[in-house]
C-alpha cells in the first residue's frame, strides 16, 4: 500500500521502499511547502503528478544524471552555440520559464506543472533555491530550463524550446558553467533519449543517494518554520553566457572525483 503523508511532520519513508510498478513511486500527500520540497531533494525525491491527483513523490531506480564534464556537444550544436545569436543568463525571467515549461506540448492533453507547482517553485526561487536558465535571441525568450540548486548539485525539473536547439543551448551552457566552477551533478530524474544524446546516463539509485549524502551532508532536513537551511550553490550562475562559447578545459569520461 502506498504510504500517505500528513502535512506534519516533514518526513519521507526510505527511498528503498519505492514501488517497482509504477517504478519509483514512493508516497502521496504531504505538501509543496519549501520544507517538504527541500527535504525531498536532499533525499533524492521529487514531486510529479497531474491535475486532480494528490501530490505524488518519486525516487526512480535507476536515476538519469549528467556529470557536467561529460556533456556531449555534436558539431552542429557547437556551431549553433557559437553563431546562433543566443544570450544565456540566469534568473532574469524565472516565472516566464516555468510558464513556458508548463505549456501543453504537441500531442499532450495537459501538463504536470500545475498552478500549485508553479507557485511552489516560485516560493523556492524567492528563497534562492530554485533557479532558471534563460536563452534569449533578438530580445525574445526562446528557450530555457529550471530546477533546484543545492550545493554542487542541480536538480533539473523541466526545459522548453521555441526555436531549434534552444533547450540544448541552456543545458550545455549550464553544464559547462558547473564543470568550470565546482558543480558536480545535474539530476535529470528519468531516462529520455534526448538527454542521453547529450551525455546523460543512468546510475543506480543507491549510487545517486550516496552522492547526495556526501555532497549535501551539512544540509539538515528542512523544518516548516526554517526553510533558511538551504546550502547555496557551490558554483556561480554569473558567467553562463561566457560558458556558452567557452567550454571548460576538462573533458568528459568517468565519474568526477568524490
Amino acid at each position: 500500500m502506498l504510504p500517505w503523508l500528513p502535512e506534519h511532520p516533514v518526513r519521507f519513508p526510505p527511498v528503498s521502499t519505492a514501488l517497482d510498478e509504477p517504478g519509483g513511486l514512493l508516497a502521496a500527500g504531504g505538501s509543496l511547502s519549501p520544507a517538504w520540497l527541500l527535504t525531498a531533494y536532499r533525499h533524492g525525491i521529487f514531486p510529479w503528478y497531474g491535475e486532480g491527483q494528490p501530490i505524488l513523490w518519486w525516487s526512480p531506480d535507476p536515476r538519469m544524471v549528467l556529470f557536467p564534464g561529460e556533456i556531449r556537444v555534436r558539431r552542429s550544436l557547437a556551431k549553433r552555440l557559437r553563431n546562433g545569436g543566443f544570450r544565456v543568463v540566469a534568473d532574469s525571467a524565472f516565472d516566464a520559464v516555468v510558464a513556458a515549461c508548463a505549456a501543453p506540448r504537441h500531442g499532450q492533453p495537459g501538463t504536470w506543472i500545475t498552478d500549485e507547482m508553479r507557485q511552489a517553485y516560485g516560493r523556492l526561487h524567492a528563497l534562492g533555491a530554485a533557479h532558471s536558465v534563460e536563452v534569449w535571441k533578438a530580445g525574445e525568450l526562446v528557450g530555457g530550463l529550471y530546477g533546484v540548486a543545492l550545493g554542487p548539485v542541480f536538480f533539473g525539473e523541466s526545459m522548453f524550446s521555441r526555436v531549434a536547439d534552444a533547450s540544448k543551448v541552456a543545458l550545455v551552457t549550464l553544464a559547462r558553467a558547473m564543470a568550470s566552477d565546482g558543480g558536480r551533478l545535474i539530476d535529470c530524474q528519468m531516462h529520455t533519449a534526448h538527454l542521453a544524446s547529450l551525455g546523460a546516463r543512468d546510475i543506480a539509485r543507491a549510487e545517486f543517494i550516496g552522492y547526495l549524502e556526501q555532497w549535501l551532508n551539512e544540509m539538515p532536513d528542512a523544518q516548516e518554520d526554517s526553510p533558511s537551511t538551504i546550502p547555496p550553490a557551490t558554483w556561480s550562475f554569473d558567467r553562463l553566457d561566457a560558458a556558452r562559447t567557452s567550454p571548460p578545459a576538462c573533458k568528459g569520461g568517468g565519474h568526477l572525483e568524490q
